[in-house]
């Protein structure tokens, strides 16, 4: 497996930490989620991991958007409270594309199923499952 696969699979099963951990591996070309960022760990089997708590204290040196970027981050998988009305504004359009699909998958809207009602909103059955409310984009331009 790769790096981002096995990321991927550490992540896997909890939504913010899968969230926040696309966002690390499709921004910037991925370079925040590669390895040697103080943030990315190894774990005793060899296998990668994130410390999102980490981020904040780490990100000396990054562009304005990409500290906004990063602290968006910590805020989704970790502790590090966030204004959002200070970051979003800072994010470009790929990248707050990507925040949008990683807030929808947060939320779990890539798991929810079409509860139909009648007429007196009483619940007569369940659809399929449905879609990302916001899907993870492709094709961006800066990632």
């Amino acid at each position: 497996m790769s790096h981002e696969d096995d990321l991927r699979a550490w992540a896997k099963g909890d939504y913010t930490y899968e969230a926040a951990t696309e966002l690390l591996l499709r921004a910037f070309g991925g370079r925040y989620a590669a390895p040697g960022r103080p943030w990315v760990g190894r774990g005793d089997n060899g296998r990668p991991w994130i410390d999102f708590d980490a981020i904040p204290g780490n990100i000396g040196g990054a562009s304005g958007g990409e500290r906004k970027f990063l602290l968006l981050v910590a805020s989704l998988a970790g502790n590090e409270p966030v204004v959002l009305s200070d970051v979003l504004p800072g994010l470009d359009r790929d990248n707050l594309s990507l925040v949008l699909a990683a807030i929808a998958h947060a939320g779990g809207s890539h798991e929810q199923t079409d509860v139909q009602t009648d007429a007196d909103g009483r619940i007569v059955s369940f659809g399929g499952k449905l879609e990302s409310l916001y899907p993870w984009p492709r094709n961006l331009h800066s990632v």
